[in-house]
């Protein structure tokens, strides 16, 4: 195959029509080429890529083999910008391929052995840790495998591995609340009386009643949280979140409030919200963010990578911004202390890690792209140019 027959099969694979044989052929095709002509051929081919969409291709194994390919050359997971823009084409599912599946294939390179490993504790990945705060001020310690050992509240269905489920049937006769509560380094799922799931970030907080009995389902957050809402036309269910109140029927959304940050953001993946603010009130369609500079009203509505904010509930970190967009997600789930010193780059990076890996792994990633080195003391990452 030529290069004028990799683009013919490019063209046909985008339509569905390639045959095995001409896949058997651009596959060896990869394999022959330098990595820049592969690059040179797939962004060619981006906008007709666009209008026949391969997010999910017809032959996954043809996919691995190019990414196998690409690997063997470009070993880095985090990708420096710009490269192929992040749309759901086969060139930006190369691009984020090779960060979300790559690294287990760049492990088994040549260049893995000989890049030095980041200067970082084995400070494992976070896990489902929590604390629920009952009405009457007792604490139940809850972690991956529920809470052994402790006598289960009247109101709790079930206190399972990762999850805390609240009884549908279980009523009040006046409004009790609880507070689950995750550390640095926990997440945790919640299921409230009304049946809405929630799943809590690292060192984020929820209080909310233990039966919903009034007019509406209200509950507080710190930090974040996203939002499956079980519909109930007659109760619209509300989230505050410092000056911000979200209010739905049924949808699904993500809510980030952490107070060491400038805004509060609201990101809707499914359904309609209003976001509200003192007296100015938006409505969110799917793929909108609403932010909220703290200390002020003034609501502004953006479009956004829903996948990308809502990547940590999957167990995934998406990156797309520089250093310091970063770190401050890396120092909550893993528990760490984040310092910069000298000159650190703006240069933006996109990339896809599991959420499982060590930090020293996550270390070794970032520093492949040469922006940025890490030193560790103890649980502090120090970051330098």
């Amino acid at each position: 195959m030529n290069n004028e027959e990799a683009g013919l099969f490019v063209k046909r694979y985008a339509a569905g029509t390639a045959t095995p044989e001409e896949h058997a052929a651009f596959a060896q095709w990869v394999h022959e080429q330098p990595l820049q002509e592969v690059q040179s051929l797939l962004d060619e081919y981006t906008l007709l890529l666009e209008q026949h969409p391969v997010w999910l291709p017809a032959d996954p194994e043809l996919l691995d083999r190019m990414l196998r390919e690409l690997d063997r050359q470009q070993p880095a997971r985090i990708i420096p910008l710009p490269w192929w823009k992040r749309t759901r084409t086969l060139a930006a599912g190369v691009a984020l391929l090779l960060a979300a599946t790559g690294y287990a294939l760049w492990q088994q390179t040549a260049f893995h052995k000989q890049v030095p490993r980041a200067a970082a504790t084995n400070i494992p990945a976070g896990s489902s840790r929590a604390t629920l705060q009952l009405a009457d001020g007792t604490t139940i310690e809850l972690d991956s495998t529920g809470a052994t050992g402790t006598t289960k509240p009247s109101h709790v269905l079930k206190i399972a591995a990762g999850l805390l489920q609240y009884n549908p049937q279980r009523e009040t006769a006046t409004t009790v609340y609880n507070t689950l509560s995750t550390p640095r380094g926990g997440q945790y799922q919640l299921l409230l009386q009304d049946g809405t799931r929630v799943w809590l970030n690292a060192a984020s907080s929820i209080r909310f009643p233990v039966a919903f009995n009034g007019n509406d389902r209200t509950v507080e957050i710190s930090g974040e949280a996203y939002f499956e809402v079980a519909p109930q036309v007659n109760k619209p269910f509300v989230v505050k979140a410092g000056a911000m109140q979200v209010n739905v029927l049924g949808t699904h959304f993500t809510v980030s409030a952490y107070p060491e940050e400038t805004q509060i953001r609201t990101t809707l993946s499914a359904g309609k919200v209003a976001v509200s603010a003192g007296g100015n009130t938006l409505q969110l369609s799917p793929g909108q963010q609403s932010v909220l500079p703290r200390g002020s009203e003034a609501l502004t509505v953006r479009t956004v990578d829903t996948d990308q904010e809502m990547a940590w509930k999957d167990g995934r970190f998406i990156f797309n911004g520089n250093i310091r967009d970063i770190m401050p997600q890396l120092e909550r789930w893993y528990d760490i202390q984040v310092e910069y010193e000298g000159n650190i780059s703006n240069q933006a990076f996109i990339g896809d890690i599991s959420r499982n890996e060590n930090l020293s792994e996550v270390l070794k990633i970032l520093e492949l792209t040469g922006k940025i080195h890490f030193k560790a003391v103890n649980r502090k990452i120090i970051v330098s140019p």
